[in-house]
């Protein structure tokens, strides 16, 4: 079976484990931790980084520090992973959906101000699978409105907007560390932010609200969302070659351009002219009528697909009884294709060949 990802670890993550085991430094604190709170925000392009068990709670975090709470509204993308709503939830706050634009999936800046109510305190911008959403009208509707930017860009790690990369461009940003991620710490996550009080809050709120002067004194009821010494080790590892991760993902995605070209039934989700997307999926949109059966298909050949995220307005602990037409047409069309930055070209050449062959019994 080709998995649709699988992470890539070596002799520098395995070395960098030893040396904070050896350490002894195992739990959130340690020299690996420091340094991945450092080099990743810069990385970046932000000023400060606090790293978290995993994207979620990173996300959470962010919710929290900028006091979103019972009575306050966001405004959200419906088509996400449904962690981007949770942690909305979280806090007391109500998640108000917005539809995709068709192009990316991501969401619609023209319809972001039309679902600003007196109540909204936030918009939360998520970067779809690798590629970023058109940030500046969002950007702009947010500061006349006076709203904090939340981006999401747990599967965005180095995608750039108009040379920029995400998750700095807002008031805050989410990365996550899980096993399918770009980088990789296992499980793991991180706010970063220019927003130097904003940090401070986040950091106070992560370790139990522990007093930073005074031993064992909690002022707030805060959360144990740290990060080990270990995990950071992989992350600080798995850093130092995300420009190569980057370009294998990117060869990966060429591969697919090439094969899939011209094949009747498939399109493939573009790269904007102003984005440099990361393609942590590498998407398909075929018709719904064969979308699962296409993936039967490629399963029965070796080939492990996943569809496109449910729009959170379906799920149960969120449907609304409105419909989102964009959102629904892409999740009922999409797939991720394998996507991992170890695939071999023959290997995309056998899965986009097993594509074409589907489509053309379809035309006998």
């Amino acid at each position: 079976m080709i998995p649709v990802y699988r992470p890539s670890i070596g002799a520098r993550e395995r070395q960098y484990v030893a040396e904070a085991i050896d350490s002894t430094w195992i739990s959130s604190r340690g020299a690996f931790l420091d340094r991945f709170e450092r080099e990743f925000p810069a990385y970046v392009g932000a000023d400060l980084g606090v790293a978290a068990a995993n994207g979620t709670v990173a996300l959470h975090l962010a919710f929290a520090a900028l006091g979103v709470g019972p009575g306050d509204e966001v405004i959200v993308p419906t088509l996400t992973y449904v962690a981007s709503v949770n942690a909305i939830a979280y806090t007391g706050a109500t998640p108000v959906f917005v539809d995709s634009e068709p192009e990316h999936g991501n969401l619609d800046p023209e319809l972001v101000e039309r679902a600003i109510t007196p109540r909204t305190k936030a918009i939360e911008v998520v970067h779809l699978y690798g590629h970023p959403a058109e940030m500046a009208p969002i950007l702009d509707i947010a500061e006349r409105h006076r709203l904090a930017v939340v981006e999401d860009a747990a599967e965005a790690h180095g995608a750039e907007y108009k040379g920029r990369k995400v998750g700095s461009l807002g008031t805050v940003g989410l990365f996550s560390f899980f096993g399918n991620k770009i980088v990789t710490t296992g499980e793991g996550g991180m706010l970063v932010t220019s927003d130097h009080e904003l940090a401070e809050r986040a950091r106070h709120l992560r370790g139990q609200g522990v007093s930073p002067t005074k031993t064992y004194w909690h002022d707030v009821v805060g959360f144990n969302y740290r990060m080990t010494n270990v995990a950071a080790a992989i992350g600080c590892a798995q850093l130092e070659r995300i420009d190569d991760t980057l370009a294998a993902k990117r060869t990966v995605a060429d591969w697919y351009s090439r094969h899939l070209d011209g094949v009747d039934g498939v399109t493939l989700l573009a790269e904007a002219p102003w984005a440099s997307s990361v393609y942590w999926m590498n998407c398909i949109l075929v018709a719904a009528g064969v979308r699962d059966q296409l993936m039967a298909y490629l399963a029965a050949e070796g080939v492990e697909t996943r569809p496109f995220f449910y729009p959170a307005h379906t799920l149960p602990m969120y449907a609304m009884g409105h419909s989102f037409p964009v959102a629904e047409r892409l999740a009922a069309s999409g797939i991720n294709l394998p996507s991992h930055p170890t695939l071999g070209e023959d290997e995309v050449t056998s899965i986009s060949a097993s594509i074409r062959s589907f489509f053309r019994s379809r035309r006998r």
